[in-house]
């Protein structure tokens, strides 16, 4: 479907699921595989791939918080289930809701978590090994549709460190390549894969002579495949995956990562969810804008305005603070609970909203509309404006 319609081979699929189930997961007979994922996501296809391995699929069609936010424990708890997959939103809801699955729930089956769709900060981690089991491996994956499959990934075979990826999958040739073009260790780069993968697109529809499959991945880099994402590769071969590169905000040349925000923000309890932007493009400076959900029916005042900046000042830095703080009834995610930032941020310079982004692949496309500029939705007060400005001093 749009923007691209993506194209792949039966037999790279297979070869790459069979690898990453079997191998990079552990699994096989004997085990229950289950993974919360709409049709529409990549997982699903991932998940039916645990059939190749000869583990037993786990199929759920319901919502993940309802009767209750622990719906999917407890689904886990009644199947017997030896690997759970899901959203790094989820686990992060789940911590914030105060949850303890592995004291309330018999999970005694359970050996494996998996987390994916944004990164997973270390109080993920903490709280899966704190109140769900200390005795599971917790493995936090990065990939993409467009090859379906992770690029980097847990191991059975290295250990588990909060906020970081293991790895480096098997038969991905991951590096951090600088502006360049050379890889780079320690530092961020762009995700890109430097040799082929069994499950690469075999092409796009409509697309006879490959001119937008090349323009989507290998302009950048020639005969290298550039993902999208930050990344960074440590010495050791972990790494730390920032969010899309489109999506990368930069504040008088100081690179900062989305989920860096999403940390701090999300942490406060008034806040259920965020999203954060910068209009700035074509080398002009823009305004650093963050949208907010509030729980509980709380409006955002002045009080929550300085207590957002104050914790972003003061965990992250003074470039942090937004000029902008807006409330919104919901941020706008895709079928897999991705945050939509880049098409968020194209309509804030202009871009029709029907044009920024595909409804049929939209999780809630009725709240895309709200990011539209119109008046009445800035709710600082000039307050807030001279805070800002003192903030950044």
């Amino acid at each position: 479907g749009l923007p691209k319609a993506i194209m792949h081979g039966h037999g790279g699929i297979v070869l790459e699921h069979l690898k990453a189930v079997g191998l990079q997961q552990d699994l096989g007979p004997g085990d229950v595989f289950f993974w919360y994922t709409t049709t529409g996501w990549m997982m699903w296809n991932y998940l039916a791939g645990g059939l190749l391995a000869g583990t037993t699929v786990v199929l759920y069609d319901g919502s993940a918080t309802y009767p209750g936010t622990d719906a999917l424990w407890r689904l886990a708890a009644q199947t017997g289930v030896t690997y759970f997959g899901t959203g790094a939103p989820y686990l992060l809801t789940c911590a914030k809701a105060g949850l303890a699955p592995g004291r309330d729930l018999d999970l005694a089956a359970l050996r494996g978590i998996g987390s994916t769709g944004s990164p997973l900060p270390p109080e993920g981690f903490h709280w899966v090994y704190r109140d769900v089991s200390e005795d599971v491996q917790l493995g936090s994956f990065s990939g993409g549709t467009d090859v379906c499959t992770g690029f980097v990934g847990p191991s059975p075979l290295l250990p588990v460190r909060a906020g970081l990826i293991a790895g480096r999958c098997l038969g991905a040739k991951v590096e951090a390549f600088d502006a360049a073009g050379k890889p780079v260790t320690g530092e961020v780069g762009e995700l890109v894969i430097t040799a082929p993968m069994p499950s690469m697109p075999v092409g796009f529809w409509n697309d006879p002579g490959g001119e937008k499959y090349q323009a989507s991945y290998f302009a950048a880099y020639p005969g290298v495949w550039r993902h999208g994402d930050w990344i960074t590769m440590l010495p050791d071969g972990e790494c730390v995956i920032y969010g899309r590169s489109d999506a990368t905000l930069n504040r008088g040349g100081v690179r900062m990562g989305t989920s860096e925000f999403y940390r701090v923000v999300e942490r406060l309890p008034e806040v259920t969810d965020s999203l954060v932007v910068d209009t700035g493009q074509l080398g002009r400076p823009g305004r650093l804008v963050l949208y907010v959900v509030l729980a509980g029916g709380r409006d955002l005042d002045d009080d929550l305005i300085g207590q957002l900046r104050g914790a972003l000042r003061s965990e992250l830095s003074p470039r942090h603070v937004p000029d902008e703080i807006h409330q919104v009834p919901g941020i706008p995610r895709t079928l897999s609970g991705k945050k939509l930032e880049v098409p968020v941020r194209k309509i804030l310079l202009g871009t029709p909203v029907a044009e920024a982004a595909d409804p049929d692949a939209l999780a809630n496309p009725e709240v895309l509309g709200l990011f539209a500029p119109q008046d009445g939705l800035r709710v600082e007060s000039e307050a807030g404006d001279a805070q800002r400005s003192s903030d950044q001093r």
